[in-house]
C-alpha cells in the first residue's frame, strides 16, 4: 500500500466577543467540554506513544527489510529535500529546478542514487521539483544550512506546527475547550498516523495546513488582509488550497463592502509571488505544468473517490461534490466567520478536498482537524437526530479510533512475538485509512444539512 454536507437563510447572531463559544445550531445550547481528568491525558499519551512505536519499530523496519530484499534505494527520504535542493540551485546557482539535471541530483540525495529505469523494483516517483517556483522564497533562509541539520530542525518545526494547528482551529471555530481537553486533542493529533507520516516524510502539507488554520483563525478575529496573505502562501500546494479559495471567493461576494480586503490582499500577495517567480525564472509556469503532468504520469495518483469507485465514477463524483460545495457556499455566503454555518462550510470544504485531490496519502488528512473538532464539540446535538445519526457517528468514530487500537496491539505484540512476525501486520493500522475522510465528510454533511433543516423549522 503506498504512503500518501432550501432556500433557507441562517439568521445572523448578535455580535459576540471573539473567541466566545458558538453552538453548532440554535437549541443545542452553550456547553463546555466535559471535565477531563488525568486518566484521559494518560490514555491519549499511551495511544500517541503506541503510534510512534509502531512507526519506528514496525513500519520503518519492515520498509527497510523490504527495500533490502528488492534492492530498492533508500536515501534521506525527505520530501523537503527536492524543494530545498531545487531552491538552492535556482537562487544560488541560477539553474532551472525543473530540469532533468537537477532532478537527477535530487534523486541522489533523496534515494541515495539515481533511479534506473532498467530496474523494475526502483521507485517510480522521480522526485522532480513539482511545486510552484515561488516555494523557493519560503526556503531561501534555509539554503546555506547543511541538510542533515536542517532535516532535524525541520522535524521539530513540523511537530510544533501540528500542535499549533490544533490551537488555531480551536480559535477559528470559537471552541472554548478546556486546557486538559486541548492537551488530549494535541496528543492524539501528534500521535495520529497522518501526523506521524507527515513528520517522517517531512511533508510541506503540514506547513500548508498550518497556514490554512492560521488564515481561518485570522478570519474569525477579523484580520481579513492577513488571512489573504496566508492563503496566497498556502498555494505552494494548489491542490489543497483551490477548493477553499473558491468557497472564500463566494463568501467575499456575499458581503463585498466588508470582506473585500481578503480578496485584495490575496490577489496582491499572489501577484507579487507570481511576478517575482517570473523574474527569477522566466516561463516557469509552463515548466511547472509539465512537471505536474509528469508527476501524475509516473505516480499514477488517484483520489480516494477513484479508489473507492471506478476512475470514471470518481471523476463524476468529484464534479458533483465540487458543484454541491459551490451551491452550499452561495447559500451560506452571508455567514460571519466563527458562526455555525461558516464553520460547517469551512470544515466541509477541507474534508471534500481530502477526498477529491488526486493524491491518496494519509498525511493529507491533517486537513480533517476542523471537521473532527466540530463533530466532537457538538456530539450532544446528535441525540436530536435519531438513532440512525447516532449509529453513523459511532461508526465514523470507530474508523478514526481503529489505527490507535491496531498500533497498541502491534506494540504489545512486539514484546512477545518475533519482530518479523509483527512486521507482517504493518498494514493493520491502515485498514480504515481510505474510509476515514469519506466517513467524516458524509457525517459532517448530513449533520450540517439536518442542522439547517431544524434551524429553518424552528
Amino acid at each position: 500500500m503506498p504512503f500518501r454536507f432550501s432556500g433557507v437563510t441562517f439568521g445572523v447572531p448578535a455580535p459576540r466577543p471573539v473567541g466566545a463559544h458558538l453552538p453548532l445550531a440554535e437549541g443545542v445550547g452553550k456547553h463546555r467540554a466535559p471535565r477531563l481528568h488525568l486518566l484521559g491525558v494518560a490514555i491519549a499519551l499511551l495511544l500517541a506513544a503506541s503510534m510512534w512505536f509502531y512507526v519506528q519499530r514496525v513500519l520503518v523496519p519492515y520498509q527497510e527489510a523490504d527495500a533490502a530484499r528488492y534492492a530498492r534505494p533508500r536515501g534521506n527520504l525527505s520530501d523537503l529535500y527536492p524543494r530545498w535542493l531545487g531552491a538552492r540551485e535556482l537562487l544560488l546557482h541560477g539553474r532551472d529546478p525543473y530540469s532533468g539535471e537537477v532532478t537527477r541530483e535530487i534523486q541522489v540525495g533523496y534515494y541515495g542514487r539515481q533511479l534506473d529505469p532498467s530496474r523494475p523494483n526502483d521507485p517510480k516517483d522521480q522526485q522532480g521539483f513539482a511545486y510552484p517556483v515561488y516555494v523557493v522564497f519560503l526556503l531561501a533562509p534555509l539554503l546555506k544550512l547543511d541538510f542533515p541539520l536542517l532535516r532535524l530542525a525541520f522535524t521539530w518545526m513540523l511537530a510544533a506546527l501540528i500542535l499549533a494547528t490544533v490551537w488555531l482551529w480551536a480559535k477559528a471555530l470559537a471552541w472554548q475547550i478546556s486546557r486538559r481537553g486541548m492537551i488530549i486533542f494535541m496528543l492524539l493529533m501528534i500521535g495520529s498516523f497522518p501526523a506521524a507520516q507527515g513528520i517522517k516524510l517531512q511533508q510541506l502539507t503540514i506547513v500548508v495546513s498550518a497556514m490554512i488554520a492560521a488564515a481561518a483563525a485570522a478570519l474569525t478575529a477579523g484580520w481579513l488582509a492577513f488571512a489573504g496573505v496566508l492563503l496566497a502562501l498556502a498555494t505552494i500546494k494548489p491542490q489543497l488550497a483551490v477548493p477553499l479559495l473558491i468557497f472564500l471567493l463566494i463568501w467575499v461576494i456575499g458581503d463585498w463592502s466588508r470582506r473585500w480586503p481578503l480578496l485584495a490582499s490575496f490577489a496582491v500577495s499572489l501577484g507579487c509571488l507570481l511576478g517575482a517567480s517570473q523574474w527569477i525564472l522566466p516561463g516557469w509556469i509552463s515548466k511547472f505544468m509539465a512537471a505536474l503532468a509528469d508527476y501524475r504520469q509516473y505516480t499514477h495518483g488517484t483520489s480516494i473517490l477513484e479508489s473507492l469507485l471506478t476512475p470514471i465514477g470518481g471523476v463524476v463524483a468529484t464534479v458533483g461534490l465540487l458543484l454541491l460545495l459551490a451551491f452550499l457556499g452561495w447559500k451560506l455566503r452571508q455567514a460571519p466567520p466563527g458562526t455555525p454555518p461558516f464553520s460547517i462550510m469551512l470544515a466541509l470544504v477541507l474534508a471534500v478536498t481530502v477526498v477529491v485531490i488526486p493524491t491518496w496519502a494519509p498525511y493529507n488528512q491533517v486537513l480533517l482537524v476542523p471537521a473532527i473538532m466540530l463533530l466532537l464539540r457538538d456530539w450532544r446535538g446528535l441525540s436530536r437526530f435519531g438513532r440512525g445519526m447516532r449509529f453513523l457517528y459511532l461508526l465514523v468514530a470507530a474508523l478514526v479510533i481503529w489505527p490507535w487500537i491496531a498500533t497498541l496491539y502491534l506494540s504489545l505484540a512486539s514484546f512477545f512475538e518475533p519482530a518479523a512476525m509483527v512486521q507482517r501486520g504493518w498494514t493493520l493500522p491502515l485498514y480504515t485509512s481510505t474510509l476515514i475522510p469519506f466517513g467524516i465528510m458524509a457525517l459532517l454533511g448530513i449533520f450540517g444539512a439536518r442542522t439547517e433543516t431544524r434551524s429553518a423549522t424552528s
